[in-house]
Order: C-alpha cells, then structure tokens, then sequence
C-alpha cells in the first residue's frame, strides 16, 4: 500500500508542477498583454484560465481519492493536505493573471496603465513570475533559503504597488483610470502573496514546522 501511495504521490506533484507552470504562463501572457497592449496575448489568458481550473479540479478528485483509498497518516496526510491548500493558491493565481488580462482586453487599443507607471507594473508582473515557477520548482524540494528569497520579492511588489497608489494621489487623471490602476496593482500585489503562501505550504508540507505556513 505505501509503494502506491507514493506513486500517487509522485504523480500529484507532477500536476501540481504543471498547474504552476500555467499559472506562471498565464501571468507572462497577461504582462504582454497589459505593457504591451497584446489583445491576442490578453484574449489567450481569458480563454485558457477555464484549463487551469480544470487541472486544478482534476488534481483535488485526484488527492481526495488518494486521503480516501490509501489511508495516509501523520506526515503523509500533511502533505496530501498542503498539496491541495498549493493547488488551491495556484489556481488563484491563474485567476489574478485572467483580471490583469482583462483589464488590458477593457481598455485596448488604448493602455490600462498611464505611461510613467509601465515601468513599475513589468517589474512587478516579471517577479510574479518569477515567484510562480520557483514554487513550481520547489514542490519536489522546498527550502527555507527559497522562502527567504520569495519573501524579499513579494516585499518589493508591496513596494512598488505603494508606488503605484502614491502617484495616482498626486497625477490628474479621470476616475477610472485611476480605479483601474488601483485594482491592477492590486492584482499583481495578490499573485506574489498567493506565491509566497504557497511555497510556505510548502515548506510546511516537508517540516511540519506551522509558524512559515502563511495564510
């Protein structure tokens, strides 16, 4: 029964390494179409985001049907439960990735984001992804030193995203536009925390240790 289990178990991280990888996906496409005003890169993420929830479906039945035929305890049930917690986070990050796109689908031909904030919005959408496939590496082999690393990335989108609602305070620009950036720095802000939070699951997953496991 263990030699299945742990077949099961191998290839559950393999599906939760390729829902990362989509959501990882989804983000890049979602920056081109938000900096780069990419209607076609913005209409992909909105289509596609209906896979990622998809995969994600498929890997909880899979991950339920395993706690139920295959009678994990201790560590073994913490993992199957962190795995799942994962998978949840990551299919909300393919969520966030699907708004940023259909902001900038909302607003093409013309730019969702003013000029003098393009540069902030691609540093921030780079480090989302960055973050997403880090943690997609990082399901085989969680470390703290990853975490550490993480945490430092996700601070530098708070601060950019501080950035980003400093200037609005101070610009002369319509209402929506200013509604628009706010929520948009709001998502990218969300993807990193749901990235951090996960890759402490992670962690948490492989040392038992609560206190790096996020919310």
């Amino acid at each position: 029964m263990r030699e299945a289990y742990h077949g099961e178990l191998r290839r559950l991280s393999s599906d939760l390494q390729a829902l990362s990888q989509l959501a990882a996906d989804a983000m890049a496409r979602a920056a081109q179409a938000l900096v780069g005003r990419n209607l076609s890169q913005a209409e992909h993420v909105i289509t596609d985001d209906v896979d990622i929830d998809r995969a994600y479906a498929g890997f909880e039945q899979a991950a339920c049907s395993v706690l139920a035929l295959q009678a994990p305890v201790a560590g073994e049930l913490r993992t199957l439960v962190s795995m799942i917690q994962v998978g949840e986070k990551i299919m909300r990050m393919g969520d966030l990735a699907r708004h940023v796109a259909e902001s900038a689908r909302r607003r093409h031909p013309a730019s969702a984001i003013p000029e003098p904030l393009i540069d902030r919005f691609a540093e921030m959408a780079q480090i989302g992804v960055f973050i997403s496939r880090k943690v997609g590496l990082e399901i085989d082999r969680p470390s703290e030193t990853c975490i550490a690393e993480l945490e430092l990335l996700d601070d530098r989108v708070d601060e950019l995203e501080a950035e980003v609602l400093l200037w609005l305070t101070t610009e002369d620009i319509d209402v929506q536009t200013g509604v628009d950036v706010a929520l948009l720095a709001r998502y990218f802000e969300r993807y990193a925390d749901q990235g951090v939070a996960a890759a402490r699951r992670l962690q948490f997953a492989a040392t038992g240790d609560w206190s790096r496991a996020g919310d």
